[in-house]
């Protein structure tokens, strides 16, 4: 189908997805990764709320408004930041009497999706199950045979976007907070190649990262340039009073990402 005006005629903020995008085919096919990751993250949000798990809950939840926000679904969005903020503030009360509307919300913006993508709108079900499972980069740490682009951002769709980008010469490994970039690297120091990294994730943030690498010596060994929104100036000078090389400010262009990346790459050459 790929008819736009059926997107912003069922609320979505298509021209706010291409502010970051860029154009319609990496918009499309974002949009489809989202549509394929939807159940199991649904399924983890599900887990960690009858787990009463509310670190957890929030980091998922502030996932899916991040990339929610990116694609132009800005009522799942607000909806999911409501989540996160309840979540964080320990308040399972809230979260619970509330869960309904993220889900139905959630499930009205996957039928959309498939409407506009094509797709055969199966009924998406969010299941119970004690098995929660999470982002687990060490998944491919047996399979590497090209140098390592590591994308630390909690957005499923920034770490795709750079993966769409460099996919042909570069392994792109994505992590969604700074436990998990920590993880990787320890286990795969002499494959990363530069590190892309978000200042603001949940569980371990990005400047929790940059100290890692400082007291562990690790800028001369990985380049490191940093993920940020042109509107936060202060966390950016802050960042750069660490020897970072150079800045991804949000929104990106693919031009942009391929420039920063290689002059990442060569910064300790």
């Amino acid at each position: 189908m790929n008819d736009v005006e059926y997107l912003k005629t069922n609320g979505v903020d298509v021209n706010h997805g291409l502010e970051l995008l860029g154009d319609m085919e990496t918009y499309n096919s974002i949009m489809g990764d989202f549509l394929d990751a939807y159940q199991d993250r649904m399924k983890r949000i599900n887990d960690y709320k009858n787990m009463n798990d509310m670190p957890n809950y929030a980091i998922e939840v502030h996932s899916l408004k991040s990339d929610s926000k990116y694609l132009g679904f800005m009522s799942l969005a607000d909806i999911a930041y409501k989540h996160e903020m309840a979540s964080k503030a320990g308040d399972v009360n809230t979260v619970n009497a509330s869960y309904n509307d993220l889900v139905n919300e959630a499930n009205k913006v996957i039928n959309v999706v498939n409407v506009y993508l094509g797709k055969t709108s199966n009924k998406q079900n969010v299941e119970t199950s004690s098995n929660v499972q999470t982002t687990n980069v060490q998944d491919i740490n047996n399979s590497i045979n090209k140098p390592v682009i590591l994308v630390a951002d909690d957005s499923s769709i920034i770490r795709n976007f750079v993966k769409d980008v460099f996919t042909e010469n570069y392994e792109v490994v994505g992590c969604s907070n700074g436990r998990e970039v920590a993880d990787f690297i320890s286990k795969n120091l002499n494959n990363v190649a530069v590190l892309l990294l978000d200042l603001n994730m949940p569980d371990i943030n990005g400047f929790q990262v940059l100290e890692w690498f400082k007291v562990n010596n690790l800028f001369s060994k990985i380049p490191v340039s940093i993920i940020s929104g042109a509107d936060d100036k202060e966390s950016i000078d802050k960042a750069f009073k660490y020897p970072i090389c150079d800045m991804l400010q949000k929104p990106f262009e693919r031009e942009t990402v391929k420039a920063v990346v290689e002059k990442t790459i060569n910064f300790n050459k």
